[in-house]
């Protein structure tokens, strides 16, 4: 595993999150979607960094665990916080917390090293790893183009369009890609 810093990632988009303890069901089943999603994300230029406060040595005997009940292989570092230095910095521990388990926090940061979303799950949710393969690929999109996603957006829907801002403009365009001058769907 080794050590990592978010600097190795500088270039490329990462979803840095943590998970509240290892060996626990909710934790473990994400891990399986995160793995089973890895290649989902590397495609959009995406790394994955996972976190808990939990030891080196338990992070590897579980992922080991998952590897032999699960058939999975964890493709991606997990960074080991026992200190919980770096769940305090990032406010990855639930209000008043003075256990050793963080919240299931997930941060999109962009190649640039800015943070674009977080995420904050309860300990008993688990979080949704479709909706944070949409959520990149949502801010690649609007990075890509002066552009907003709508609701339920997915590569290849439609886009909003910025509003007219005039009314020349409004009068030139009426009806012409969308429901009025201030929602237009297009595409990218």
């Amino acid at each position: 595993m080794g050590e990592r810093d978010l600097a190795c990632y500088a270039g490329r988009w990462l979803v840095f999150f943590s998970h509240p303890a290892d060996f626990t069901p909710v934790c473990t089943s994400e891990f399986v979607a995160f793995a089973k999603a890895f290649d989902r994300f590397q495609a959009l230029d995406c790394d994955l960094l996972g976190l808990s406060v939990d030891s080196l040595f338990s992070h590897l005997a579980w992922i080991q665990s998952i590897a032999h009940r699960f058939k999975v292989k964890i493709p991606f570092p997990l960074v080991e916080d026992p200190s919980m230095a770096i769940a305090r910095a990032y406010g990855m521990l639930p209000p008043g917390a003075d256990s050793s388990a963080t919240v299931r926090t997930t941060f999109v940061i962009d190649p640039a090293g800015i943070v674009r979303a977080s995420i904050t799950y309860p300990m008993s949710v688990g979080r949704n790893v479709d909706e944070i393969l949409r959520l990149v690929a949502a801010l690649q999109a609007t990075d890509s183009a002066e552009v907003s996603t709508p609701e339920g957006w997915r590569p290849g829907d439609p886009v909003i369009l910025a509003p007219l801002l005039s009314v020349d403009a409004i009068e030139q365009r009426a009806g012409e890609d969308g429901a009025d001058w201030y929602y237009r769907l297009g595409s990218l």
